[in-house]
This record gives structure tokens, sequence and C-alpha cells, in this order.
């Protein structure tokens, strides 16, 4: 057992089976004190919506989060997202003109004021309209010059991101700073935009027995022997990931 840095996405992933989040928090914990192992949250969620979360399931205090999408990274329990990361995703970004672009676009429904960050425009959006309406949306903010990304998880969904920002991205810079290699990173997830997280590089991956379709598919086109697709779901499938890769001990 050595020191490495676990990444998970929270909803339906780290949290879901509060049995086996108990569990696998206390192999963290354990991990952490131990070897120094790092441990960070990589959520969709706004840091309000995370803190509501954090306070229902008592998730133990991570070392780092990063929150709405990959955008935005809090170091330590700070308060004040990391400025350096914030540098690196402002470049290019305009986010006044990505939500007029996507104003044109009547199936777009809003997310809450809470979910919309100064590096993210969020909206729902329909798996009946979502076909038709990606590839429309695309070409208009391609069509005004705006370096962006659009990740539609979960059918229902839809975030407009920098070109840098991203789950795995972030995944990268903390893992940078904390002078940690890919071998020693691991990353679990269970929806589209967590895959992000496994198709940067070579760090570990863990996929969820409950995934969603759309990183199911993304994984039947992409298997290899640093991504693990468990059999249990939530909390029960990070323990089993953890114990393939060999980071806790115990077999998968």
């Amino acid at each position: 057992m050595s020191q490495f840095l676990f990444v998970s996405d929270l909803d339906n992933t780290y949290v879901g089976d509060d049995e086996a989040l108990g569990k696998l928090q206390q192999q963290l914990e354990q991990q952490r004190q131990e070897h120094g192992s790092k441990i960070v949250y990589s959520t969709g969620r706004s840091p309000q919506l995370y803190k509501q979360l954090q306070e229902e399931k008592q998730l133990i205090t991570p070392d780092a989060l990063v929150t709405s999408v990959g955008t935005e990274i809090y170091i330590d329990s700070s308060d004040s997202y990391d400025t350096e990361w914030a540098e690196i995703l402002s470049k290019g970004w305009d986010r006044e003109q990505v939500v007029a672009t996507a104003g044109h676009f009547s199936d777009l429904v809003p997310q809450p004021d809470s979910e919309q960050r100064p590096f993210k425009a969020s909206y729902f959006l329909s798996e009946e309209a979502a076909q038709e309406l990606l590839p429309r949306l695309e070409s208009a903010l391609k069509e005004r010059d705006l370096e962006v990304k659009v990740i539609y998880s979960g059918s229902q969904d839809l975030d407009i991101l920098p070109n840098g920002g991203n789950k795995g991205k972030a995944m990268q810079f903390l893992a940078k700073r904390y002078g940690m290699p890919p071998e020693r990173t691991v990353a679990c997830g269970d929806s589209g935009n967590d895959i992000a997280l496994f198709a940067v590089g070579d760090e570990r991956g863990i996929i969820v027995g409950n995934a969603k379709p759309e990183l199911r598919e993304w994984y039947d086109r992409n298997k290899s022997e640093s991504l693990y697709m468990a059999r249990s779901a939530c909390a029960a499938g990070i323990l089993e990931g953890l114990k393939h890769f060999g980071f806790i001990e115990g077999s998968a």
C-alpha cells in the first residue's frame, strides 16, 4: 500500500449506497492517515449544492473539491476557488456570448441560479430534443468563434464550459500540484460528464456498475487495462475497483 490520489464524482457514484459509503470512507481515511493519500470530490454540483450533500451524507472532508463540472477548484476547504485554475479557464471564455447563443434554442431550459457559475452555463434538455439540438448548438457556438465544450449527461443536464475546463483536466491539474503520477491516480464516475476523467490520460478509472448508458457506450468503445467496469453500484463498485487496482487490500 502506498500514497495515491483518489478522485470521485459524487451523485450515484460515491453517494448512493449508505452502507458501502461508510466502508469506503473508513478505507479512504485510513489511507490518508497512514500513507498521505489525497481525496478529491469532483462533482457537477455547485458549491452550495455540494455543502447540502456533504451535511446530509456526512461526507469526510476532501483535500480538494472540484465543483461545477471541473470549472472550480477549492483547496483545503477554502471558500475561494483556486485563482491559478481560474486564470487557465478564463482564456477565450465569454460567458455572456455563450448565454446569448444558447438563448436562441427554446428547448434549453436554464438550470437554477445556484447552478450558473462564472465558468459554466447550465441547462436542462430532454433526451428527445437532444439528438437534433446538440449539433445545431455546437455549430452556433463555433460560428461565433466561442471555444467551448458542450457536455450532455444523465439524459437531462447540458453544460457549456470553457475549452480548458472539465473534470479530467482539473484532476490532472491537482495531480501535478500534489506530485502524483497517473499510475497512482484513480478516478471514479457514472455518467457522461465523467468521461473526461477517463479520457485524458493514463490515470486508472473505475466505472461503477450503475453507470448511465452514455458512459457504458463510451467504455465499450474505449476498453483498456487502465479502466475497470465494476459489477457493484456506487461506493461498493468503487471499493471493488480500488481492490482491483491494488490501491486497497482485498480481492475484487
